[in-house]
């Protein structure tokens, strides 16, 4: 990643984890000249039982436990960083080589908080559509969601408390109160998140169950039930 453009910038990158021994090796060294730069990758385990935690800690500059749940994961992580800019990342999520530069513009335009674009890693063409729709209704609504790689300066993130300690949705949730500050900062060069959980469960499938979670969530629906109910739908597809 290009840090010539981004040298005033401190940022932590905050991954949590819950067992991702398959593939969090190549997530993190991903991440690895972004520490190089001088920046750091906090990574917050859940409980693995698998070798998830092991395979981090050389490749991380702070590896935390903490109770499961991506919430309070991002939370503990937070209250370790040192970053003047917070970065949520998740382990199947991938920045783009030019993510510094972008998030250091960020910064310069004086903005709080923001996401990139989104692109699903598959091939097929159906994951592009679903990609643009992503990002747009984010454009449009001023939401967005883990798989975005939400960022938020950390004195404001404080301020407001961090994540509320909910089951779901989570990024949603902080998302509504950040945009009473200001709209989101939205970087069009795309991140590219794992698309194994549309591949697995059907992109109709997904989708469906998708809106369904946000239509619940947007009626009043506990965060309890849209846990269970994504919970249900997991073990079904074998996500």
């Amino acid at each position: 990643m290009d840090s010539s453009s981004a040298e005033s910038l401190s940022l932590s990158v905050i991954v949590p984890v819950w067992m991702e021994a398959a593939g969090i090796q190549q997530a993190l060294q991903a991440l690895q000249p972004l520490r190089q730069a001088g920046h750091e990758v906090i990574v917050v385990d859940g409980g693995s039982s698998d070798r998830s935690v092991d395979l981090a800690r050389p490749l991380c500059d702070h590896l935390l436990i903490s109770e499961p749940g991506r919430a309070v994961q991002m939370n503990a992580g937070a209250q370790k960083a040192k970053g003047q800019l917070l970065l949520f990342l998740h382990a199947d999520t991938r920045l783009p080589d030019n993510a510094l530069a972008h998030l250091s513009q960020a910064c310069q335009r004086g903005r709080t908080w923001g996401r990139f674009d989104v692109r699903l890693s598959g091939e097929r063409r159906m994951f592009r559509v679903v990609a643009w729709f992503m990002n747009w209704r984010s454009r449009l609504t001023g939401i967005c969601t883990g798989d975005q790689a939400m960022f938020v300066r950390r004195d404001v993130f404080e301020a407001l408390g961090g994540f509320r300690h909910m089951p779901l949705m989570e990024d949603v949730e902080l998302s509504k109160r950040l945009k009473l500050l200001a709209r989101p900062y939205c970087i069009a060069a795309p991140v590219i998140t794992d698309s194994r959980r549309w591949e697995q469960g059907g992109v109709w499938p997904t989708i469906v169950l998708m809106w369904r979670l946000r239509w619940r969530y947007w009626r009043g629906d506990a965060p309890e039930s849209l846990a269970a109910l994504w919970r249900r739908n997991v073990r079904h597809a074998k996500y």
